[in-house]
């Protein structure tokens, strides 16, 4: 997939979409970032205190680190927890901005951008945005999904945008009673697609499986398959 983040197509809060009408919502890196260094910071500060107050209880646990914690000299205990914490905040900050998905809309075409990999849809493979959950999920005219991405965006704003420029738009999945719960085994699927949701379900129990997960998705799409996950369990469904 051919990666189209360019920072120029992007449509600021407040400013005006460019020429072509292309509106391209997506999350203020600096923000972010801002917001995971000023938790990480109080995160810190919270650190020592509760030091200072596990240190006058016996019972507590983690005394040996609390003690280890307390014998430091101010200020530069609370000022080395709080740079610690502002670090760690900074890191996961960029990872954050890593992973937030950001969408582009124009009336011949709607891109969805995340990990440095963007999905291209033209307008005529598009018949339906869905917000389903915390994510946001593009139906074809056959009803089959063509992406499900995880989104921690303003909805109005994405349900404007794609209204504006002729998509139509729901706020809940129309086919979500269709999808049946998989267990291992289970007659209606395709050829090979139960060995790949027993492939997707080892994958979903390692965090640093995610890439898999997503590859896997994509297989069973090619089957015919849509799948979703709630909780730890995963659903299916074959479009008609």
């Amino acid at each position: 997939m051919r990666d189209t983040r360019d920072t120029g197509d992007f449509l600021k809060e407040g400013g005006r979409a460019p020429v072509g009408g292309a509106v391209v919502i997506a999350e203020s890196a600096w923000v972010l970032v801002l917001c995971c260094v000023g938790g990480g910071a109080l995160i810190g500060w919270l650190v020592t205190l509760l030091a200072d107050w596990l240190v006058t209880l016996p019972w507590a646990p983690l005394q040996g680190p609390a003690e280890l914690l307390t014998s430091l000299p101010e200020p530069g205990l609370t000022m080395g927890a709080v740079a610690a914490g502002a670090l760690l905040g900074l890191l996961v900050g960029f990872v954050a901005v890593h992973e937030s998905l950001a969408v582009r809309v124009s009336s011949g075409q709607v891109v969805l951008s995340v990990r440095d990999e963007s999905q291209e849809f033209g307008r005529d493979e598009v018949a339906l945005v869905v917000r389903d959950g915390k994510q946001l999920v593009p139906l074809g005219p056959d009803g089959m999904e063509i992406a499900r991405e995880d989104c921690g965006l303003p909805w109005r704003r994405l349900s404007d945008a794609f209204a504006r420029h002729g998509y139509r738009w729901a706020d809940e999945d129309p086919h979500r009673e269709e999808f049946r719960r998989w267990v291992p085994g289970m007659p209606g699927l395709p050829e090979a697609a139960d060995a790949l949701l027993r492939a997707r379900a080892v994958a979903r129990e390692k965090e640093e499986d995610a890439e898999d997960v997503r590859e896997l998705r994509r297989e069973l799409w090619r089957l015919g398959v849509v799948v979703r996950d709630e909780k730890q369990r995963q659903y299916w469904r074959m479009p008609r």
